[in-house]
């Protein structure tokens, strides 16, 4: 039997592991039923884009399933902005 590993980050793992738990199986399970549904439909042109955009953003952002708590949000590291003045300050 071949194997094929899968390294994810803490905040990926952790809802896999949510989501085994709930249903009562083990988290290679989540994998397996996972790739047996994208291998179905693997041959949709919009799936194999997915897939090469996947692998492109995944060295940089977390997947939108992941825990996003230790993440960097979108505002973080810009500089603080002054308030708008408003038109009816005097």
């Amino acid at each position: 039997m071949s194997t094929i590993k899968i390294h994810l980050e803490d905040a990926e793992m952790h809802p896999v592991l949510r989501l085994a738990k709930l249903l009562h199986v083990e988290p290679e399970d989540i994998a397996y039923a996972a790739l047996n549904r994208l291998m179905i439909q693997g041959r949709d042109p919009e799936v194999q884009n997915d897939i090469c955009h996947t692998r492109k953003v995944r060295e940089t952002q977390l997947p939108l399933w992941a825990d996003s708590a230790g993440s960097v949000h979108a505002y973080e590291g810009m500089p603080d902005c002054d308030p708008a003045r408003s038109k009816y300050s005097v």
